[in-house]
């Protein structure tokens, strides 16, 4: 009896071992298609960053003292807030309402027109996640300075309507010195014009937009918007020498260039978003 059972099994192991390896390969595949490790959520709708909170750069060492009373800088921040005003009910307006929604899907769209493609968790995942990630790693770089400065955001000195309609009382609670939203934003930007560099301009003209749709919305003050950018800029530098960075970084570029070969259609409406964009270019 043990003599047939060896005789089948020796028959049937070439097969057993093929089909093995055939779902070796499809698990191996399977694991490409999205990134190896999701990040853990912190909160609802916020994901673990690339970077521990000790890595961050450090916008309280990094970053001067926001404009003081009688300055300059402060006349020119005030000077951007009330020229800001006469773009209520505007498409300026309108881009500032979409720009102050960081919560995703919403916030994966903000340079869908300008990549010419969408970004989506099914499509893109790897770049998707990347956006989440960073999103968290950008905003917790300009926590130091928030905290020590604790600057009055625009709508609590100007007494004029603001744009958002998220937690109100945090808003009022967090400093508006540097802005942590475009500290996002121009972290993105500058991720994603290594991902698709023939789009750079596009991109770049999309994360200014992102600063200015903050003073439209009347939540920050203009050197908010431009330490803030600071801020991004240096987070993607210290980004790079993260290897999940990197790896969500190359796989990205693969789903975008997929994305954009089936001629897929950005999720946004691009002519209001131009609209917005140019309306955005009277404040200067």
């Amino acid at each position: 009896m043990m003599s047939v059972i060896n005789k089948r099994f020796c028959r049937l192991l070439p097969v057993i071992l093929t089909s093995v390896a055939v779902m070796a390969g499809c698990t191996s595949n399977a694991g490409r298609d999205r990134p190896a490790a999701l990040p853990s959520e912190l909160r609802a709708g916020s994901v673990e960053g690339y970077l521990q909170p000790s890595a961050l750069p450090n916008s309280l060492a990094l970053l001067p003292p926001p404009p003081s009373a009688g300055s300059p800088g402060l006349a020119l921040d005030e000077e951007f807030s009330k020229k800001s005003f006469a773009l209520r009910d505007t498409p300026a307006w309108k881009l500032a309402i979409l720009d102050d929604n960081l919560s995703f899907p919403n916030a994966a769209g903000t340079y869908s027109c300008a990549l010419n493609a969408p970004i989506t968790e099914q499509d893109t995942p790897h770049l998707y996640t990347l956006l989440r990630r960073t999103l968290t790693d950008a905003g917790g770089s300009t926590r130091e300075a928030k905290k020590h400065y604790q600057r009055l955001r625009p709508f609590l000195v100007n007494k004029q309507p603001f744009c958002t309609t998220g937690d109100i009382e945090g808003l009022k609670k967090s400093g508006s010195y540097p802005s942590g939203h475009n500290a996002a934003g121009t972290a993105w930007a500058l991720i994603l014009t290594e991902i698709l560099p023939a789009q750079t301009d596009a991109i770049l003209a999309r994360g200014q937009a992102f600063g200015l749709s903050r003073i439209v919305c009347n939540v920050h003050w203009h050197s908010d918007t431009l330490q803030g950018r600071y801020m991004g800029a240096y987070t993607v530098a210290r980004l790079h020498a993260e290897p999940a960075f990197r790896a969500d970084l190359e796989a990205a570029k693969a789903e975008l260039e997929a994305v954009r070969a089936k001629g897929l259609k950005p999720t946004r409406d691009c002519n209001a978003e131009k609209a917005g964009m140019d309306l955005q270019q009277t404040l200067y």
